[in-house]
């Protein structure tokens, strides 16, 4: 299992999939779950999804399969270009980064995010971080012709530069482990649901545009009309100096459950998990012995958080891996979190049955 999921989360991570802009990771997805021997479907924006019937509460199992990145939005006359922000990019991880601008498989074009030499920088822009309107790629263009000449127009998608980086102990780095980590996890798990013989209804999809409004998996919930929805996507692992005062999520600890997410800037939404959802994962992960590590975080939003309120209300709780480093170009997680997730994600499906009871009064 572990070689799998490192497998698939490694090939995942080299394929640029801006939010908007993911096809290519949604037919790498599609082909992986056909490999399986797995039928799967798209809509219109592209989410994928994968139907398992059964009996009991409908579940949908889901993580995003896009990434955040930028939109080119000016292109000098003398070919530099000019980027706008296409998700939570953090300025201050910008300069001398290399990106990828994307104008079609086997033609993209490499660039970088220019820094100012530093032998002119003066004392105070030394220690100053230049906003990204400021910034420029530079792709070794001389014209705006020649980056028209290559497909490079107003519009472009552009990414980190895609990498993925083997660390020791089983740890990995890389430009998307948001949320390709979490795409191998529910490879994994379809792999597992393929084979059971009972259990409820489960519709395990990779959705779009996550990054961008977080509603990409809305139209999605909403054709669905689940009983209840599971997200799977990161937990701020706190166990670096810089982080220690936020939390109690350790990478290697195993996986996290989120119990309590607000956005807090602007988007007043967020996630306080369903009681039944709680209490079914922490019973299981004690039943087959997995620790499990528990997260209550200001500035985390999921599309989970628009996707509860389909319908007459879904039963949602956020099932998480540690991942430091978040929304920088390198992403670092542990496979070995991602295995004991897939664990106890089967297990606990393996739970939801026909008497599966989403009252509120059986569990407070």
């Amino acid at each position: 299992m572990k070689d799998r999921i490192t497998k698939d989360m490694m090939e995942l991570m080299l394929l640029p999939g801006l939010a908007g802009y993911e096809d290519r990771v949604r037919r790498s997805l599609e082909r992986r779950l056909d490999d399986i021997g797995i039928d799967s479907r798209s809509d219109r924006l592209g989410n994928l999804v994968a139907d398992f019937p059964g009996e009991g509460p409908s579940v949908m199992l889901f993580t995003h399969m896009d990434q955040l990145g930028f939109i080119v939005r000016r292109i000098e006359a003398d070919g530099l270009i000019r980027l706008e922000r296409l998700g939570g990019v953090p300025e201050r991880a910008l300069a001398a980064q290399e990106v990828l601008i994307c104008v079609g498989e086997g033609r993209d074009v490499p660039a970088i995010i220019a820094n100012k030499s530093h032998h002119a920088t003066t004392p105070t822009e030394k220690y100053q971080v230049v906003p990204y309107a400021d910034l420029y790629v530079d792709a070794g263009f001389s014209s705006a012709d020649e980056a028209d000449g290559v497909g490079v127009r107003i519009g472009s998608p552009v990414v980190y530069a895609p990498s993925a980086v083997h660390l020791a102990n089983g740890r990995v780095s890389g430009t998307s482990v948001d949320d390709r980590a979490g795409c191998a996890v529910l490879l994994e798990v379809a792999r597992q649901l393929q084979q059971r013989r009972s259990g409820p209804p489960v519709h395990l999809a990779f959705t779009v545009q996550e990054e961008f409004n977080l509603r990409g998996a809305l139209p999605l919930a909403q054709s669905l009309e689940p009983d209840i929805g599971i997200q799977i996507d990161l937990a701020l692992a706190t166990d670096t100096p810089d982080m220690d005062a936020r939390g109690d999520v350790a990478l290697g600890g195993g996986p996290a459950m989120s119990l309590y997410s607000f956005h807090g800037r602007g988007t007043l939404n967020g996630i306080i998990p369903h009681p039944a959802m709680v209490h079914l994962f922490e019973t299981v992960a004690q039943t087959i012995g997995i620790p499990l590590q528990r997260s209550a975080q200001t500035g985390i939003l999921t599309d989970l958080s628009y996707v509860q309120y389909v319908g007459d209300g879904v039963a949602s709780i956020d099932m998480c891996y540690p991942m430091r480093y978040s929304h920088s170009a390198r992403e670092l997680c542990d496979v070995n979190d991602l295995v004991s997730l897939s664990e106890l994600l089967t297990a606990a499906l393996a739970q939801i049955g026909p008497n599966f009871s989403l009252s509120r009064d059986d569990y407070t």
